[in-house]
């Protein structure tokens, strides 16, 4: 019997925590369940070759909004290639439409719906003891077949007739974590995988957009469990851990403790992402948090909207103001990547109203500022109230906002023209000194994206893919046209932020003639080293300025190389 749990992952093999927990809990049925990891950049063919080859007894996938639309073609055509075997589904695409999904699918056997740990380890069982006891398994929705005989006073095999019927299973009780056996017992490669983990699930919140507002409660795993685990991970050094507790500083004893445990028992490698209310932190938090190491974690904080009319109807209470002084105060400390987001396409929040948003949340100076995009997420409340707003979405996964009443598409067209700007030269951090200079002549940070993706949309460059020193070429066209007197000054400022990421190995068209300077660049790197770069800047200073780049040194939330300015013994005196 072999039981193939499949599972495409969004971008990359990142250890998908559901399909894991899931093969776990089937406990002493575990070696029945075979894994199988894709990525939604393998070809459907691929896969489906794949999973032929392992001549699986049962197949299940995993259901998310980024993988259904390749799960559901595989779904038909595994079924013409294996047709003796069960197909069944799961996860939270698939678990607010069942039923409609088992009318249009006659090749599905059964949906599992809620969560999987139990349903999984019961479905198993009964396919591996042969019991079919498929009405105990909780949240299950199959087809079943029954015997209709055309007449009472009639009786033999040409008067019976098999019908069949779909069977709705009643929802499982929530589990309690501390019986969810360790996902990744036995894992061995982290190498190249970014691991998922869970010490709480529900959330106390009830913002309207999210799946987690659907559960009221919050479930949390012991604490001395939960060490044991991270113990787990910082002893095979993975390279990063991140936490999908939806808000995981809701209960203060729990993130304290375990912020204090990943403090002391800190490897000095693996890094740990959070998703916390920034405004929930208090002073014993934070002032834990401004003593970790640089690096150790990362915070990803939902801001969404500074609107409002607009967190009131979406059900999100946020004190920004605490919001903001607390964000201000990991930055001083200079050792923790802020990430924080913003959602285009909620109620009240129109092109004006998010501009404002933005910049507010711009003034923060996070390391990454993500402009999303409202997904429209069958069981959510925001579904349901959708026609209320007026909110139209893509019919297809994701299923993201076109136009709301306060949003048309032209304008949700220029905002994802200004989120690539912003990923492109904010988010990458390879534009520092360069931006911080031009963000000084525009009226705001949302305006100058604006204006910098205007650019790129008049001079036609969106449709091209653009290497990382075009990038650079790009934004000093767009300099000479808005800024011709002061080209010199961005040059050496775009030379400076090229080096601080890589020692390239062809000199940029756009970096300043250093031929003069070459004797006097020999005999410095002699002294610090080959793997240095050394860059003469000549437009903001009376003399040349010898400046170093040390890529053995970076600096660890920005991966910057460390830089120092080589000053002469006589320079000195």
């Amino acid at each position: 019997m072999r039981i193939l749990l499949t599972a495409i992952n969004a971008k990359y093999i990142h250890s998908n925590l559901a399909v894991y927990s899931l093969k776990a809990s089937a406990g002493e049925l575990s070696p029945y369940v075979e894994l199988a990891e894709f990525t939604i950049n393998h070809r459907t063919e691929e896969i489906l070759r794949e999973i032929y080859k392992k001549d699986p007894k049962v197949l299940l996938f995993s259901c998310y909004i980024w993988n259904i639309r390749q799960v559901k073609e595989l779904v038909r055509e595994c079924k013409k290639l294996l047709p003796q075997v069960p197909v069944w589904l799961g996860g939270p695409e698939v678990s607010f439409c069942a039923c409609e999904l088992l009318e249009e699918y006659p090749e599905l056997t059964g949906i599992l719906t809620g969560e999987g740990e139990e349903s999984f380890r019961l479905l198993t069982e009964c396919y591996v003891t042969k019991a079919e006891k498929w009405d105990e398994i909780p949240g299950a929705v199959y087809r079943r077949s029954k015997v209709i005989r055309e007449g009472a006073e009639k009786s033999g095999p040409n008067q019976e007739k098999q019908q069949e019927e779909l069977c709705v299973n009643r929802p499982g009780e929530p589990l309690a974590l501390n019986r969810i056996p360790f996902a990744y017992k036995g894992l061995t490669d982290f190498e190249h995988r970014i691991i998922y983990y869970e010490s709480s699930r529900g959330c106390p919140f009830s913002c309207s957009y999210c799946l987690s507002s659907v559960e009221k409660q919050v479930r949390f795993r012991d604490l001395e469990q939960v060490f044991a685990q991270l113990q787990y991970f910082l002893d095979a050094k993975a390279p990063q851990v991140k936490f999908v507790d939806r808000t995981f500083n809701c209960s203060h004893s729990h993130a304290l403790a375990i912020w204090k445990y990943l403090s002391e028992h800190d490897n000095g490698v693996t890094n740990f992402h959070f998703e916390i209310g920034a405004d929930l932190l208090n002073e014993e938090e934070l002032a834990l948090l401004e003593g970790m190491r640089p690096g150790l974690v990362q915070l990803e904080i939902g801001v969404q909207s500074v609107n409002q009319k607009t967190l009131k109807a979406i059900h999100r209470k946020t004190d920004l103001e605490k919001l903001r002084a607390n964000v201000e105060r990991i930055r001083r400390a200079g050792n923790i990547h802020q990430h924080l987001d913003l959602i285009a396409g909620l109620p009240y929040e129109d092109y004006t109203s998010f501009a404002h948003s933005f910049d507010t949340v711009f003034a923060m100076r996070p390391e990454q500022l993500q402009l999303g995009f409202l997904k429209l997420l069958q069981g959510s409340p925001m579904y349901r109230e959708a026609k209320q707003y007026g909110i139209v979405c893509r019919e297809q996964p994701p299923y993201e906002v076109l136009y709301t009443d306060w949003l048309s598409f032209s304008d949700i067209l220029q905002l994802k023209a200004i989120e690539e700007m912003v990923e492109i030269y904010y988010n990458s951090h390879q534009f520092r000194y360069t931006l911080e200079r031009l963000l000084k002549t525009c009226s705001s940070p949302f305006r100058f994206f604006e204006e910098l993706a205007d650019f790129y949309e008049k001079k036609d460059l969106n449709a091209i893919s653009h290497s990382r020193l075009q990038r650079y070429e790009i934004l000093l066209d767009y300099i000479r046209e808005r800024h011709p007197g002061e080209e010199a000054v961005y040059r050496e400022l775009l030379t400076i932020d090229l080096y601080l990421r890589e020692k390239v190995k062809g000199r940029p068209a756009f970096a300043s003639d250093q031929r003069p300077f070459e004797d006097r660049i020999r005999q410095i790197r002699k002294q610090v080293g080959k793997q240095h770069h050394v860059e003469v800047l000549l437009e903001q200073k009376k003399k040349p300025v010898y400046l170093i780049f040390d890529y053995e040194k970076r600096n660890p939330l920005t991966k910057d190389a460390d830089t120092w300015q080589w000053i002469d013994a006589k320079e000195e005196e």
